[in-house]
């Protein structure tokens, strides 16, 4: 059997072709895929606006500091997410409130929320965890209740929808992640999803130094003024290019997903001693990112070893995450957290193995990954 990795983008020619067709045409940045790729996500999400970035964690970076988020203000945020999520709080300025989770999904345990909320909080920022989405319809009324920003994200959660409207809609902004091993990959980047253009123009602006004209606005080259405080979060030519085919091949790769999930659902559904964090529950529908499972108190004790014979057996995993964000030493020492407040969140990361069903995964693979897994677990309980 050839190594089984946890995440391997699908390149072929297609990608090559408009990498070096972009090469040749010497616009690297400013051009017309960037603005190519916004269109079409924005036609696949059905957002009122996309705009690209270098990056998901600039991208909410970015959002905080249009949003004039800083010194004094309050962010919550759930624990059990990557570390990203509350980064960009913590460089805003502002102070990210953790929150634990719920179980089955991981998700921000939404019935926690309500007594986390001061005069100093200006949003909250959830996380589709693993694709799985929050229910964001409960968490609209609570944000309309206490007239918060209600920002996603869905770096982990392309496809994911709830009803008929896709992650990132619901709230004031969403954010996606294109690092290799997400559903798309752009190799690095990120995109923001807008239900309205209310803050399009300035976002725009403020991810380019805050140039009051666009390079295809100006009557003369180098003539702008700058009109606001911004950065340097765009994204590049070559990097939109590759998105562009990677997104026009998605809706196959998530029905690979979704078959992956649910064939290896089956396989392993009676396996002892495990429990499997849902994805599909017919309510909504995640993004089935990866096939993660929880195991039990009895043999967690054992998931390196578990872990580490996968690996043997060129099978490959990983851990989201391997701490709750308050259990990482820079929060834990900076604001002195407690982290018995997160309890389902360090049951999480203790216990998670997270495998691969992306659709470079096939039926043999899965096949394998299943017998390979009971074969450990079986010893390990004996």
């Amino acid at each position: 059997m050839n190594k089984i990795p946890f995440g391997k983008p699908l390149i072929n020619f297609k990608e090559k072709k408009i990498i070096s067709s972009v090469l040749e045409s010497g616009t690297l940045v400013h051009g017309s895929k960037s603005k190519e790729f916004e269109k079409e996500f924005k036609k696949y999400t059905g957002a009122s606006d996309a705009i690209s970035v270098s990056s998901c964690t600039a991208g909410m970076h970015l959002f905080y500091f249009t949003l004039n988020i800083g010194d004094g203000d309050e962010v919550i945020i759930p624990a059990q997410t990557h570390v990203a999520t509350a980064h960009a709080v913590e460089l805003s300025g502002a102070k990210p409130i953790f929150v634990d989770s719920e179980y089955p999904t991981g998700n921000i345990n939404i019935d926690l929320i309500e007594k986390k909320i001061t005069e100093k909080t200006k949003a909250i920022t959830v996380v589709h965890y693993l694709g799985n989405p929050v229910d964001m319809n409960k968490l609209k009324l609570l944000s309309k209740k206490y007239k918060l920003f209600l920002l996603e994200d869905c770096a982990l959660a392309l496809g994911a929808k709830v009803g008929k409207k896709h992650v990132g809609l619901i709230g004031d902004a969403g954010f996606f992640s294109f690092y290799p091993v997400k559903h798309i990959t752009t190799a690095e980047g990120g995109m923001i999803i807008l239900n309205s253009k209310k803050y399009s123009k300035l976002l725009r602006k403020k991810k380019a130094f805050g140039y009051n004209k666009s390079l295809d606005q100006r009557l003369y080259p180098g003539l702008y003024d700058v009109d606001h405080l911004g950065f340097n979060y765009r994204m590049s030519e070559l990097h939109a290019a590759l998105g562009i085919v990677q997104l026009s091949k998605f809706k196959s790769f998530l029905k690979k997903r979704f078959y992956n999930f649910r064939y290896l659902e089956r396989k392993i559904k009676d396996f002892k001693n495990i429990s499997i964090i849902p994805n599909l529950d017919g309510k909504v529908n995640g993004s089935c990112y990866c096939f993660s499972i929880l195991l039990s108190k009895k043999i967690a004790p054992k998931r390196f070893e578990i872990i580490n014979f996968l690996k043997r057996n060129k099978i490959g995993s990983s851990i989201y995450y391997p701490h709750p964000v308050p259990r990482l030493k820079f929060y834990k020492k900076k604001y002195k957290i407690n982290n018995k407040n997160y309890i389902i969140a360090s049951a999480f990361s203790d216990r998670i193995i997270c495998l691969p069903i992306g659709p470079h995964v096939s039926r043999k693979n899965l096949d394998f990954i299943s017998y390979n897994l009971k074969k450990i677990i079986t010893k390990i309980i004996q």
